[in-house]
């Protein structure tokens, strides 16, 4: 079985994101499962960035924390990483940067990426030797380079990738791969894909570190989809534009990082209240404040479930891998039409910026439900109800403008079914209740939780998001050593789906959760939402996700 991991490590500035997705992309066409995670500081250049790709020729879920190749563009990055070498790991570096020694092998990068007539050219010097040691053939790298420059910059390139190849020597046993074809994606290019197939016309949004490549993607796609990405002055003008474009009638979404949503809450509060649809990207970063804005976190869910003032219904899913985004981001934008309520995707750092190898997605899987009502619901003679009370909670919903002698009446203070402001208090009484009934049939629109492991474990974990990799990968582990341990990964977080997880808690002898946060916020909405109580937690929040390793080691530790 092959299973390699690379860490390319450098300063911000010296071009890791481009050696790493070349060699990414290589890889992918290669045949190769890959699996690639970003570690990046808050600034342009300097301080410590780095890359970490690996790749099996079997699924993998997650990255790795050991590594059997380092690309040291600095002396720091050999500092700072030689001791996370494994047995047969190797470290090469530019002759100037690190003296030579079993571990280390510096080779003349710097030089040879002069001679290409390009000094940029560094990395993908060092990128031919990777390829080499590996024992890959260079030509698919050569293919990504035409995909990728022209002119000088692209025949530069060629030169320097057959000056690093002809450097190595092949030091690893690489087994050969399948010729499935797979894409390389990451997390928020998947969910702005899913906002494209969902018939997405509008999106608003300001750039916040990690939610900015969701906008940058759809931007790259305006002409040839033809919709509007409109970068606002802030996050409060974002939601209210994008919940004016849905009260027009088009598919509209938003998206932002924490500290974003926060100024987002009363407009959130408003698409309640007008029973306006509308999707909502949240990726989550470390807080408060400012906190770790390039690191990843876990820690806003207690928030977004009862963000706003009042009570209005609202929908939460949890990411948990590239597929899940695009798929979601289609159910949710279904299910903020049919329900005419805001769904908030709760996403991370950790999922927006990792990219994995998947199946293509399926587009025939993709179904677009607009739950907008026609002239059969009009009545001559009388005004149009557009908060008329119905036993689902779900009033029909016409397009303003599109049907001449009725308005569409809307109002954020409370209102009685033709949208005009009341105050009366039987009236307000019913209006709530109208809204808060659509849980009901939310209700029956649940997924339950993805289970991992022993159909009827012992010891049963608990987690939710973009933990699912590195738990499926520790789960499996330790099933294959004979324990009975299983795992559910919660996707839809609220209404919180307690069917199979009652079953499971029933018959298990330790539940515990995991979670990227300081509080156990899974842990606390188990308890209220389904009465269960978890035994302890593992939980990690110093900005960093969990590997599956870690999660193995700590599982072994805490729990067994």
């Amino acid at each position: 079985m092959t299973d390699y991991s690379i860490l390319i490590g450098g300063a911000a500035g010296q071009g890791m994101d481009t050696i790493s997705l070349l060699l990414e992309k290589t890889i992918n066409r290669l045949g190769y499962f890959v699996f690639s995670n970003k570690d990046y500081m808050s600034r342009i250049r300097g301080g410590h960035n780095f890359v970490g790709i690996r790749f099996s020729n079997r699924p993998i879920s997650s990255h790795r924390i050991d590594y059997d190749l380092i690309v040291a563009l600095n002396e720091e990055t050999i500092k700072l990483h030689q001791d996370q070498l494994t047995g047969r790991g190797i470290i090469i570096c530019d002759e100037n940067t690190g003296e030579k020694s079993q571990k280390v092998l510096p080779f003349p990068l710097m030089q040879l990426a002069k001679a290409s007539g390009n000094p940029r050219t560094l990395g993908t010097v060092a990128s031919g030797v990777v390829l080499k040691m590996l024992g890959l053939p260079l030509e698919p790298f050569l293919e990504v380079l035409k995909g990728t420059f022209k002119g000088n910059v692209l025949e530069a390139n060629f030169k320097a990738a057959h000056s690093g190849y002809s450097l190595g020597e092949k030091l690893f046993d690489v087994d050969p791969a399948d010729k499935e074809r797979r894409i390389l994606i990451n997390g928020n290019q998947a969910i702005a894909l899913g906002a494209l197939a969902s018939g997405l016309k509008f999106y608003s949004a300001y750039p916040m570190t990690p939610s900015t490549s969701i906008m940058n993607y759809l931007v790259s796609k305006m002409d040839k989809a033809e919709i509007v990405v409109e970068q606002a002055e802030d996050e409060i003008a974002a939601i209210n534009m994008a919940i004016g474009a849905s009260f027009a009638g088009v598919r509209a979404m938003t998206g932002t990082s924490g500290g974003g949503f926060s100024l987002m809450v009363e407009a959130l509060g408003l698409a309640g209240m007008l029973e306006t649809p509308l999707v909502i990207a949240e990726v989550q970063r470390p807080g408060p404040a400012t906190g770790l804005p390039t690191r990843t976190e876990q820690s806003d869910l207690k928030f977004v479930l009862s963000a706003s003032h009042g009570e209005a219904p609202r929908m939460v899913i949890a990411l948990r891998n590239e597929e899940d985004c695009f798929y979601q981001t289609v159910r949710a934008f279904n299910l903020a039409d049919r329900y005419q309520i805001p769904v908030i995707l709760l996403s991370d750092q950790y999922l927006a910026d990792s990219s994995a190898s998947c199946r293509p997605f399926d587009f025939s899987k993709v179904t677009i439900e607009r739950n907008i009502a026609g002239e059969e619901i009009l009545k001559p003679g009388e005004n149009y109800k557009r908060y008329a009370y119905t036993e689902s909670g779900i009033s029909p919903r016409i397009l303003p403008g599109k049907h001449p002698g009725y308005t569409v009446l809307v109002d954020s203070d409370e209102h009685d079914e033709e949208g005009r402001i009341i105050e009366q208090a039987e009236e307000r009484t019913r209006m709530v209740n109208k809204r808060l009934a659509k849980m009901e049939g939310l209700k029956k629109e649940l997924q339950e939780p993805i289970q991992l492991g022993n159909p009827n474990p012992e010891i049963l974990l608990l987690a939710w998001g973009s933990t699912y990799g590195p738990l499926k990968e520790a789960v499996e582990a330790l099933s294959g050593e004979g324990l009975s341990i299983g795992a559910l990964v919660f996707g839809d977080i609220w209404p919180l789906p307690t069917l199979t997880l009652t079953r499971l808690a029933d018959k298990a002898k330790k539940i515990v959760n995991v979670e990227v946060n300081a509080t156990g916020q899974l842990a606390s909405l188990v308890r209220e939402a389904a009465l269960i109580p978890c035994h302890q937690s593992i939980l990690k929040y110093d900005g960093r996700p969990f590997s599956g390793q870690e999660l193995y080691r700590r599982i072994v530790k805490e729990v067994l």
